[in-house]
């Protein structure tokens, strides 16, 4: 096999174990994968607005989010929540075939882009979901209370960045 073929297979198979790797630790997460503790208000991290699009509980504790307004976007992100569920399953199906096609015999590089296909299309699909149930959450919302939430997601960026600094 020439040189440029197994740099190929070796970025393919880097790729594909990133993602197979990145599917398991989501799948692992309470509420498979959908936030750092899995709930409604921890649907969606870094969107524009912060965690779940910037409507996590605590942020709608600081702009004083009615309680219609906290249904309503508990609604919305349950909802999202509920069409994805089925998401699962087929996501871990895929990674346990990645996984037998690395373990085979012969490296079969087409199926393995194959599925590296199919995995990428159903992670834009629940992207796409998520980012239409963080524009509907945001709708609920006056553009007072977006701006506060954008204005405290700005400053928690800036801490984030400011500690990663310091770790370097």
């Amino acid at each position: 096999m020439k040189a440029f073929q197994i740099q190929n297979l070796l970025r393919v198979g880097t790729v594909a174990a990133a993602l197979a790797l990145s599917g398991v630790a989501a799948q692992a997460m309470p509420g498979g994968g959908h936030g750092r503790h899995g709930g409604p208000d921890a649907m969606m991290a870094g969107g524009p607005l912060g965690g779940m699009g910037g409507f996590g509980g605590h942020m709608l504790d600081l702009v004083d989010a009615t309680d219609a307004q906290r249904s309503q976007i508990k609604s919305i992100f349950q909802a999202a929540r509920q069409d994805l569920s089925g998401q699962r399953e087929t996501g871990a199906k895929l990674r346990q075939q990645l996984a037998a096609l690395y373990a085979a015999p012969n490296i079969d590089a087409a199926a393995i882009e194959s599925l590296r296909q199919q995995m990428s299309a159903q992670h834009d699909a629940a992207s796409k979901r998520m980012s239409q149930a963080s524009i509907d959450a945001a709708r609920v919302l006056t553009p007072e209370q977006r701006a506060k939430i954008a204005a405290l997601a700005k400053k928690r960026q800036a801490r984030m960045a400011e500690r990663a600094e310091q770790r370097r």
